[in-house]
């Protein structure tokens, strides 16, 4: 048995259920992650990955080129729910960037700006 088959029931999938990697929650610290955003990892010091899981390390590893949420999660194998909430944690540490998520809400108020004006004028 493998280090990696060590974690895999064949029957069962994976002993470690995604909301135990979670530890329960379902969104992610501060703002959302949208698919498209691109996540990079940040120039890190030694000490700022202490207590962190295999998962956080396994995201951070693949942050080292420009990469999407939707692509971090098709990597992994992990739900993009779990994979939203772990960047989540490693963005509260200012271990990685994320590009997109500015832009996204700028166009956003954009467009609630035209629906409002165009109630206005009706």
């Amino acid at each position: 048995m493998t280090g990696g088959d060590m974690w895999m029931d064949r029957e069962a999938g994976p002993v470690v259920r995604p909301y135990a990697l979670t530890r329960g929650r379902t969104q992610p610290a501060g703002a959302a992650f949208g698919l498209i955003d691109i996540v990079t990892a940040a120039a890190t010091r030694s000490g700022d990955s202490r207590g962190l899981g295999p998962e956080h390390r396994r995201l951070i590893g693949l942050c080292r080129r420009p990469i999407a949420v939707a692509d971090l999660a098709s990597e992994t194998d992990l739900p993009l729910g779990v994979v939203r909430v772990l960047l989540g944690d490693l963005r509260e540490r200012g271990l990685i960037a994320v590009a997109g998520q500015a832009e996204r809400a700028s166009s956003e108020e954009n467009v609630l700006r035209s629906v409002l004006d165009g109630l206005r004028a009706l």
